[in-house]
């Protein structure tokens, strides 16, 4: 009986120290939160630490990671950081009721490791950054040093007027500590909330009250038919709420627009110049539809979308700078933009000036940019896989060389010129479908922006390859749809396509993953028809 009344103390012993760890650690990242409101939010914790292991992620891991949870997969990396935290926060407690100092060591020791964190992001404003890490360190040391201290045998009473445990420790002492803990702690996170949220509130109301000037060159009205009337396609126009968002930013910047500011300079510009949103505002703005395809797009994959962009012609701010493209005797070959969260793309400033319609673009499908989509300004530039051209919430523009410079992913070995690939995919029949027998039609998309589809066939099982019917063309820079009816007869069947570009190239068969430059192959499905 006696070692079966052990063994429960040392559970219980185990749990108190646990509950203390965990509050220790909630009363740390609400305290965190609370000083990154007042300082920078971007600089709290969990996102500076977040971002810091996305920098340091093998790029083939974050390939996965995009594979596997989608546009999730931010969310499944703060909740895996928040787990650890938890784990080495039960850890600490534990520890505590024996070593309360080293503990709260520990406990200061995560402190440094996040404002080192915070002080090597790329949109560092100084040593500011350090304190949300700081402060939530000591918070959290010193609860887990009080908390510890009340479970401790040392914290009981002897006067009679507070009740002691079974194991020898101030049962009633901890619990009325840990219950105001908690109180505050979860008072001081949604306090921080509302201050991140109020600093926010800018960024909102200048989104709101921007009106859009109509477009000096509209885009060219969409042909009749360039969507198909066939159930479960792609629509040609992707609603803002459904396009992809693919990138390393933890927490969606909130620029207000009426501080926003674009800085050109660099090798080759003889007129630096800086811009407002008003400024660009105020220029001829043009109005087009382009498709944008990340190159983390597997094969068939969902990471494509097509609006309608509103913006200033790119080339038209180059050269009032004094940029000449490369072809021109211009100095600088490689554009680098960069954002407000520090994210560096780089651009061929030849493509840039070749007369395609590149854009900073100031509105998506007729409202201004959503936030999750580069509020108040993004960089398009058709052809180019987005990595190396489609910058959200830029602030900086250096024109400088590609020898000279390698952007984010480049130095994460992605290749440094990355033109968009041929590709088609099968919308309808879904994979593993379950036609019935009969006619029905097969049914997607196709791309190869900048130089258009001319052909896209489908072939059935190991038959020959069919010519499906096209839908128009809207511009070389869209995909474009395509349908071909077919006979499903009983069995199992494997529904493949490929596309030809406007050059005449067929796409390749040969598959490839994403890393370095873009997936290739052809896409199919199998089906099954009962």
């Amino acid at each position: 009986m006696r070692g079966v009344s052990s063994f429960r103390s040392t559970l219980s012993r185990a749990a108190v120290g646990a509950l203390t760890g965990v509050l220790a650690a909630f009363t740390a990242l609400a305290v965190a939160e609370l000083v990154a409101g007042l300082v920078r939010p971007a600089a709290g914790p969990v996102t500076v630490v977040g971002g810091a292991v996305i920098d340091r992620t093998p790029s083939a891991v974050k390939d996965f990671a995009i594979r596997a949870f989608g546009e999730n997969d931010k969310t499944v990396l703060q909740l895996g950081i928040l787990a650890v935290l938890a784990l080495v926060a039960v850890v600490l407690g534990v520890l505590a009721l024996s070593h309360r100092r080293a503990a709260a060591a520990g406990v200061l020791l995560f402190g440094i490791v996040g404002s080192a964190a915070a002080l090597s992001r790329p949109d560092s404003t100084g040593i500011g950054d350090a304190l949300p890490s700081i402060a939530g360190a000591l918070g959290g040391a010193v609860i887990l040093y009080v908390l510890a201290s009340q479970a401790s045998p040392a914290a009981t009473a002897v006067d009679g007027n507070r009740q002691a445990g079974a194991e020898g420790w101030n049962r009633r002492g901890f619990l009325a500590a840990a219950g105001v803990t908690a109180v505050a702690a979860a008072s001081a996170g949604a306090l921080g909330r509302y201050v991140t949220g109020r600093r926010g509130r800018g960024a909102v109301a200048s989104r709101n009250s921007l009106a859009l000037p109509p477009p000096s060159s509209p885009a060219p009205a969409l042909p009749t038919g360039v969507q198909l009337r066939v159930a479960g396609i792609s629509p040609f126009t992707t609603p803002n709420a459904d396009f992809y968002r693919v990138d390393t930013a933890l927490t969606v910047p909130r620029v207000d627009a009426g501080t926003w500011r674009l800085r050109v300079h660099g090798k080759g510009v003889t007129h630096p110049v800086t811009y407002t949103l008003d400024q660009l505002l105020a220029r001829p703005l043009i109005e087009r539809d382009i498709t944008l395809t990340c190159v983390s797009n597997e094969v068939g994959g969902p990471y494509i979308g097509t609006a309608r962009w509103l913006g200033v012609r790119l080339a038209d701010l180059l050269r009032e700078a004094g940029v000449r493209p490369p072809s021109q005797g211009g100095k600088a070959d490689q554009l680098v933009a960069r954002s407000v969260d520090g994210m560096t793309l780089g651009s061929p400033v030849e493509d840039v000036m070749d007369g395609r319609d590149a854009i900073l673009a100031v509105g998506m499908n007729g409202e201004p940019l959503p936030f999750d989509h580069g509020f108040p300004v993004r960089m398009l530039v058709p052809g180019l896989y987005g990595y190396v051209s489609a910058c959200k919430w830029i602030t900086d523009i250096e024109l400088t060389t590609f020898d000279t410079y390698d952007p984010y992913w480049v130095k994460r070995k992605w290749a440094r010129r990355a033109p968009v690939k041929t590709q088609a995919r099968i919308d309808t029949p879904r994979p593993f479908a379950r036609p019935v027998a009969g006619t029905l039609t097969i049914a997607g998309v196709a791309w190869a922006q900048h130089r258009g589809i001319t052909r896209v066939e489908i072939r059935i099982d190991d038959g020959p390859w069919q010519d499906a019917d096209l839908a128009p063309q809207a511009t070389i820079d869209t995909w474009r749809q395509w349908s071909r009816p077919w006979k499903a007869t009983p069995g199992g069947h494997t529904i493949t396509v490929r596309a030809t570009d406007g050059t005449g190239q067929v796409q390749t068969e040969q598959r490839t993953r994403t890393i370095p430059d873009g997936a290739s192959g052809w896409h199919s499905v199998f089906v099954t028809v009962p």
